[in-house]
């Protein structure tokens, strides 16, 4: 049985951590059934933003309490002294606006025409299958996204437990998007930390715990919002996204529309490609949420998979990642800060006092990484990801589900080195994306001299305003497609 909405509440007036608080009370009343196994589907590489993590770490499925340590990860006499991750919230439901949608042609399978055929009439069977999704759940964090957050911060406690420990627990910082997924996906990770600190007791309130409470900053974590040039030439303008209109008009596309049609048995002309997406992330959203394979899924192969991903793919191409230089420019304030943390912890080791802060946990959304990793120039194809290359796009790096799937994590681990030869060497930095180790975009290395680093970035750490890059030309003018 499914849970009515819980009572709304105002971010920008409600204190931390009341909404935390506030929002992890409806656990109870939202909590869905786990399935009792894995459930997968040959569709699920495919799935872009919707992807599972556990399709992305598919050792996960055995244990997913477990650490998994990357082999490359340093040891010995280098000592992590600081974490600073950014976390995409965890499984969610759909957004109004795609149940909607999944409304809409929900009813035209029930409208149609009776199909001739018989058990294997596919659309007779999606119109009769329950459409359990209403407007209220708009994107809201489900059970199985508490469980990726309390699962990660089980497995990263145990993978670092020295800046875990119980003793940091009260000097952990930790901020979020004021998006209830956000704000729920911290207090989530939370209850994971205390399960990890009293296994076997039931966490209290995220108010009465030792760590936290989730602090809200959207400017941080939102920054997309905050700022103007990328509101103005891709978040508004109804021509930065001609790429994708024009796929979806494209023989790709066009010929799913056709199939489905005849699958459904509808009027081709009663489809489109939004429709069809929505089909085929209904699929996504019944395995994640529910651990079904749902009818929804049966409409597709997976070469339609990959073309409903590649159409994914160019959506957060052109206005996340290396379409327009606004869409990573805009991210530099999150880069600074990330920056700042390990600046300040550096100089608390050089001056022997303990590190302020050893963890920061910074709660987003796909469009919080996607931005930041192109910054850093991750997942650059040698051309750009256009309506007409499809095919030459088949083995291209810049896959959205790879990257930043649900619960997905981008980790900077700084390290301070006892045996260093010279200052230089002292402080050391690894990165990790999704708990693998992730190498330099720059050099492919595993590890980095932390100087080394700030110097490869030192045009974003030192030029990059925000103020400037996000500020509207003077005077009318096109914007740079890459």
């Amino acid at each position: 049985m499914l849970c009515g909405p819980p009572g709304l509440l105002r971010a920008s007036v409600a204190p931390a951590a009341a909404l935390a608080a506030a929002l992890l009370s409806s656990v109870a009343r939202c909590a869905l059934l786990e399935p009792s196994d894995p459930v997968a589907s040959a569709l699920s590489p495919y799935f872009g933003t919707k992807t599972r993590y556990e399709d992305v770490n598919p050792g996960l499925l055995l244990d997913p309490e477990a650490p998994r340590r990357d082999p490359q990860l340093l040891d010995g006499a280098c000592t992590p002294v600081q974490l600073v991750a950014l976390i995409r919230h965890g499984t969610r439901y759909p957004t109004a606006k795609q149940i909607r949608k999944l409304r809409q042609l929900h009813g035209l399978l029930q409208a149609r025409a009776p199909g001739h055929g018989g058990d294997s009439d596919l659309g007779a069977v999606l119109a009769d299958w329950p459409l359990w999704y209403a407007d209220w759940m708009d994107g809201q964090l489900v059970e199985k996204g508490r469980q990726d957050m309390r699962q990660l911060a089980l497995r990263l406690a145990s993978l670092f437990p020295a800046l875990f420990s119980r003793e940091n627990c009260g000097r952990l910082q930790l901020v979020t998007s004021s998006k209830h997924r956000c704000v729920d996906s911290g207090a989530a990770f939370l209850q994971g930390l205390w399960q990890h600190y009293h296994p076997g007791l039931s966490p209290p309130d995220v108010a009465d715990m030792e760590c936290g409470p989730p602090r809200i900053n959207d400017k941080l974590m939102r920054f997309f919002d905050h700022c103007e040039k990328f509101l103005t030439e891709v978040e508004r303008n109804v021509t930065a996204l001609h790429h994708v209109e024009a796929f979806k008009a494209g023989p790709e596309m066009q010929n799913i529309l056709k199939k489905v049609a005849a699958t459904l048995q509808v009027p081709v002309n009663d489809l489109n490609a939004d429709l069809i997406q929505v089909a085929f992330f209904t699929c996504s959203f019944d395995l994640a949420i529910r651990g079904v394979k749902s009818p929804w899924c049966d409409i597709f192969d997976i070469d339609d998979a990959k073309v409903l991903e590649y159409l994914n793919d160019l959506k957060q191409y052109w206005k996340r990642g290396y379409g327009y230089a606004i869409n990573s420019r805009s991210s530099c304030s999150l880069f600074q800060d990330i920056f700042q943390h390990l600046d300040k912890a550096v100089e608390q080791k050089q001056r022997s006092q303990p590190v302020s802060s050893p963890v920061i946990l910074q709660f987003g959304h796909a469009e919080t990484l996607l931005p930041l990793l192109s910054l850093m120039g991750y997942f650059k194809d040698k051309e750009p990801l256009t309506a007409y290359n499809y095919e030459e796009q088949v083995y291209r790096k810049f896959r959205s589900g790879h990257i930043v799937p649900y619960a997905s994590n981008l980790i900077f681990v700084l390290y301070h080195c006892e045996n260093a030869k010279t200052p230089k060497e002292e402080f050391q930095v690894q990165m990790l994306l999704n708990e693998k180790v992730l190498p330099l975009a720059y050099s492919q290395e595993t590890v980095s001299l932390y100087e080394d680093l700030k110097n490869h970035y030192k045009d974003i750490l030192q030029s990059c305003q925000t103020s400037e890059e996000c500020e509207l030309p003077k005077r009318n003018s096109t914007f740079d497609e890459l």
